[in-house]
């Protein structure tokens, strides 16, 4: 994926920002938002394009290109897809400076007819994220002069599969429920380490996925919030705190959810990673203007006048900008979509001879979850996983 390291710091940066304000369960892709903003800041004037290009990381004049690089490179991610739409009232005219510099946006129609409209809208969300995002989260009651769009969507089926069966965590909040539980062992020993944070330490495990979309799991300490694992996460990414991994793991308790044990045994072997979390499926709605500041929008929402000159010489304000998303994890594989709408407005006793040892890694607590892309380091959603998926009896058939 070709997109420079100013700009994928940028886009992380902004998950970090919004990881921080995370309080339960939940999933948010930075990603789905940033080009928006970004494309946004290219044509916004005054205060309203200061506060946008501060969310965005970079100056107003090179985001755009910025956006136009990163939609490029999701686009081409193996298992993943990237897509930008606009649609205008018939009487906006836009600048075509500013149009033209949209990265192979579908430009549509606003017609007035909610129904219709809402129909178009929604099935442009559907295709793009293969259905995972069935509707476009825009209200078109206020008859916005102007839609910009954004999707994201990711699937990625892992290296090695897990098993499925009966999860039933003995304390905690899920206790005495019987879950979906995934398990599976490998030798590869460094999947897995516990990070020394400001707040606590944090065990991240890497499921790897086909096309070099991985999943980070992160699992914190009993009073560390949401937010705080997942921000810890995305600087584990970074590399602004020190990693233990697994094959430099002390003996015994060695972390969040993480024990090394060392056990006698009849015949050698190398040591293992075992590995128990849940199946998870998580949705979520935001209200990007309810955090208008995280996004840059303070100035921007003010209908009394225009902010975005360099769009069109109508003014114009947003009026609404909402993200939808979508994430599962399960035995076979992992998929998120994220489609993201801003709405402008006008104004046995056997001889044990061998000392074998096996890390255990059992996420049987809520956890924060990061869908990065291997090579980057750019993550794609995060989220907080709180309400497993029910083990089914017939599972066991399959």
């Amino acid at each position: 994926m070709r997109v420079t390291n100013t700009t994928i710091r940028a886009v992380n940066a902004l998950t970090a920002r919004w990881a921080r304000t995370v309080r339960g369960a939940t999933v948010f892709s930075a990603p789905g938002v940033w080009p928006l903003l970004a494309l946004l800041a290219g044509g916004a004037g005054g205060a309203a394009r200061a506060e946008l290009a501060d969310a965005v990381g970079l100056p107003a004049a090179r985001s755009a290109a910025a956006a136009r690089e990163l939609l490029a490179g999701l686009a081409a991610l193996p298992g993943a897809g990237a897509a930008v739409g606009l649609w205008t009232a018939r009487t906006l005219e836009l600048r075509e400076a500013w149009r033209a510099g949209l990265p192979g946006a579908a430009h549509g129609v606003l017609t007035g007819d909610a129904e219709a409209d809402r129909a178009a809208l929604d099935a442009w969300a559907a295709e793009r994220t293969g259905g995972l995002v069935p509707g476009m989260p825009v209200p078109l009651a206020e008859r916005p002069e102007l839609v910009l769009a954004g999707a994201l969507a990711l699937r990625t089926r892992w290296l090695r599969p897990f098993e499925e069966y009966a999860l039933c965590p003995e304390d905690g909040p899920w206790a005495e429920r019987v879950l979906a539980g995934l398990w599976r062992r490998g030798e590869v020993l460094d999947r897995v380490g516990v990070a020394d944070t400001a707040h606590g330490c944090v065990t991240e495990l890497k499921v790897l996925g086909g096309g070099a979309l991985d999943v980070h799991l992160l699992l914190g300490e009993q009073h560390m919030t949401p937010g705080r694992v997942l921000a810890a996460g995305v600087d584990v990414l970074a590399r602004r705190c020190p990693v233990v991994p697994g094959p430099a793991l002390p003996y015994g308790d060695a972390g969040p959810g993480l024990s090394v044990v060392r056990e006698l045994s009849e015949r050698p072997r190398p040591p293992v990673l075992e590995v128990t979390v849940p199946a998870y499926a998580v949705c979520a709605s935001h209200d990007l203007l309810q955090r208008h500041a995280l996004f840059g929008l303070t100035t921007a929402r003010d209908d009394t006048a225009g902010h975005f000159p360099g769009v069109s010489a109508r003014p114009l304000a947003v009026g609404s900008a909402e993200q939808a998303v979508t994430a599962r994890f399960a035995a076979l594989g992992f998929e998120a979509a994220a489609v993201t709408a801003l709405g402008a407005v006008a104004g046995g006793m056997p001889r044990l001879r061998w000392r074998v040892t096996t890390v255990e890694a059992r996420y049987d607590r809520p956890f924060g979850f990061l869908a990065v892309h291997r090579h980057t380091r750019l993550v794609l959603a995060a989220g907080w996983a709180t309400d497993p998926e029910p083990f089914r009896e017939d599972e066991d058939d399959h």
